[in-house]
This record gives C-alpha cells, structure tokens and sequence, in this order.
C-alpha cells in the first residue's frame, strides 16, 4: 500500500484516489458558474453524441463506427454521472473512505467531482539537462491520472482515428 488513497498494483500501476474537477489534469476556470457551465456543456454534449448513435444504427453504418461511438457516449455518461451527482450522493473523503448517502454530502446537484484512480508511472527519473526547459527537472512518463470512463473515450476516439478511412467512406 502506498500513500494514503494509494494501491500499488506493479510498480508501474497504481490505484489512486483523486477527485478532478472535471477538466484534464483537473483544470478549473470560472469557479461555481465555470463548473455549471461546464456540466452543462458535457449534458448537450451527450445529447449530441447519443444522436449520433442512434442515427449511425439506424442507417447501418460500420460496425466499428458503432462501437466507437458508444464507447465514447458510455465514457461521456459516466463521467456526466459522476459531474451532476457525485457531490450530492457522498460525503468528503479526505484521507477517509467516503460516505454514500451522506447526510451532509460535500456538493451541490451539477457541481460534483469526476472520480479518476488509474496511474501508470512507467518512468520517473531526471531528464538530461540539454533538454530545453524540463532539462535537470524530475520527470515522470505517463504521470496522467484516468478513469475507465476516460479510457473508454479515449479509445473511441482513437477506433475513429484509425479507421476513418473505413468508417467515413468517401462517396
């Protein structure tokens, strides 16, 4: 066990406890109204992706266009989960486990938190110091830390990249 909300699976991978404020690498902007706005976004977002969805199936479209929007709507949704209610269904864990159904919950309806826990240091050590900027600095490759819904998101997106010349046919 590792620090406090910590699992050491390998040394490479770790389950940590981190509760991001919804943006990459846990970006803020605007505060309460940033936070309602941004959920918001990711509610039409959804609404725009599950569309989608549904117009991809009803035309028949490739089965990997499919799987790669649903991967993207599911990872959506669980993240919007997470965002509209998290704050409302739980208690603050801080270096606690945390309550469900609290009676005093930490948020508010729209402005909870999204829950990421994967953590794949592969490397840390100190980069040559000739490089430009990061040089002489510790460094750690992959030090992002994700959730599956953020995974499945990613690898949508990526099934998209990849085979868009298959699944995006010019006529």
């Amino acid at each position: 066990m590792g620090s406090a909300g910590e699992v050491e699976v390998f040394e490479w991978f770790r389950i940590r406890f981190i509760e991001n404020n919804g943006m990459a690498w846990g970006a803020e902007f605007g505060g309460k109204t940033g936070k309602l706005f941004l959920t918001l976004f990711r509610l039409v977002a959804i609404s725009g992706i599950g569309y989608w969805l549904f117009t991809s199936i009803k035309k028949g479209a490739h089965s990997i266009l499919i799987v790669a929007v649903s991967m993207v709507f599911a990872g959506a949704l669980g993240n919007i989960i997470d965002s509209v209610f998290y704050g409302i269904i739980f208690d603050t864990p801080f270096r606690q486990t945390a309550t469900m159904f609290a009676e005093v919950p930490y948020g508010e309806l729209f402005h909870g938190k999204v829950v990421d826990m994967l953590y794949f240091p592969i490397w840390t050590g100190d980069l040559p110091s000739w490089i430009p900027y990061f040089g002489g600095k510790e460094f750690t490759f992959f030090n992002a830390i994700f959730n599956i819904a953020d995974s499945a998101i990613s690898s949508g997106v990526a099934l998209m990249i990849l085979f868009n010349k298959r699944i995006f046919p010019k006529d």
